[in-house]
């Protein structure tokens, strides 16, 4: 047992609606429990491998809105929710965080439009795209913080500087799971890497991401790879 604010979760499949998409993702129909060990997890794999719909159903079923935002946020703009979040079991740890939200890129504008209209009434669109995202990200308060995406607009120095609060915030107490194709985020050390490729999810080592491996060849061998994709 760990002191993580979440420290795992359980999937009842025999609640999900027969017809739903979610069977069809190999990747989460291979797994009936996930274990969180670390204070940040990463969730990494191609597109449509599962990542992002493990994410939102945690956030959901965590009591965060589902387009992102805190738990104080309560709008909706597109009902497009996976039934997942309603499977799914979260094994909670005995200190509950105070603070905390659900950031994910697709719908960062309607958040910034959310906070200034009704909530925290924080500006986010007084600022540039990216830095709007980086200011709603660096919470500096012990809490979970779920992450789909948070590179999506920012500049590699941002990236780094994301990284720098996340690693400071996770010794503080604050407890991260983030879905990202980032190969600058997944540097972040001490860092749990869950894989959701070949059909099932895994722990998988840095350099074994394709993000890393994909990236690295490309700066390495530029001129090759370009000449094999074109």
């Amino acid at each position: 047992m760990n002191d993580l604010y979440l420290q795992g979760l359980r999937i009842d499949w025999d609640s999900v609606p027969q017809g739903s998409y979610v069977h069809k993702i190999s990747a989460l129909k291979s797994v009936s429990e996930i274990p969180f060990h670390n204070a940040v997890t990463f969730l990494v794999g191609e597109n449509g491998s599962g990542k992002s719909t493990l994410l939102e159903a945690i956030a959901v079923e965590f009591g965060y809105n589902a387009e992102g935002g805190t738990r104080n946020y309560h709008f909706s703009t597109y009902n497009d929710i996976s039934p997942l979040g309603n499977s799914i079991t979260l094994v909670k740890g005995f200190s509950r965080p105070k603070f905390g939200y659900f950031f994910r890129a697709e719908t960062f504008y309607n958040v910034a439009t959310a906070s200034m209209q009704n909530y925290e009434g924080d500006d986010y669109h007084s600022n540039s795209h990216g830095e709007g995202n980086l200011k709603f990200l660096a919470y500096d308060k012990p809490g979970l913080y779920l992450m789909d995406e948070p590179e999506a607009a920012l500049s590699p120095a941002r990236q780094l500087a994301l990284l720098k609060h996340i690693h400071d915030m996770a010794q503080k107490g604050a407890q991260f799971i983030i879905v990202t194709h980032s190969p600058i985020l997944l540097g972040c050390a001490n860092a749990e890497i869950l894989s959701f490729d070949e059909e099932k999810i895994a722990p998988c080592k840095y350099e074994d991401t394709l993000s890393y491996q994909i990236t690295k060849r490309f700066l390495c061998d530029r001129q090759r790879m370009l000449e094999e994709l074109l």
